[in-house]
């Protein structure tokens, strides 16, 4: 899923306060909200969001979340549009407007 999600031929949409975003990892995913965005729009803040499982699947590829934002505890994390016109934070993709949380137990 993950190879699918880093394809780079995927249009990204223009970031927007509260719209959702997912940082990949190499087969995991996290679910965020963007919180502000530069008046360049070239880069956003976003905020970790509290995933909590809502399927009974146990250590399955099968998962469900629902998701809350945690404003004001979590910090801040710079995302910037890079040259390959894909949004990076610390050397890793993001997505916008895709809120994902995914855990893989098979690492």
């Amino acid at each position: 899923m993950n190879a699918v999600l880093n394809s780079s031929n995927v249009q990204c949409p223009k970031p927007e306060v509260g719209m959702g975003a997912t940082k990949l990892y190499f087969t995991d995913r996290a679910a965020y909200t963007i919180v502000r965005v530069s008046p360049s729009g070239k880069t956003f803040w976003m905020k970790r969001d509290k995933a909590t499982r809502t399927d009974t699947n146990g250590m399955s590829e099968s998962q469900t979340y629902s998701y809350e934002s945690l404003p004001d505890i979590m910090p801040e994390e710079a995302v910037r549009l890079c040259q390959d016109g894909q949004w990076r934070s610390v050397g890793m993709k993001v997505l916008v407007s895709a809120r994902r949380e995914y855990h893989d137990y098979s690492f």
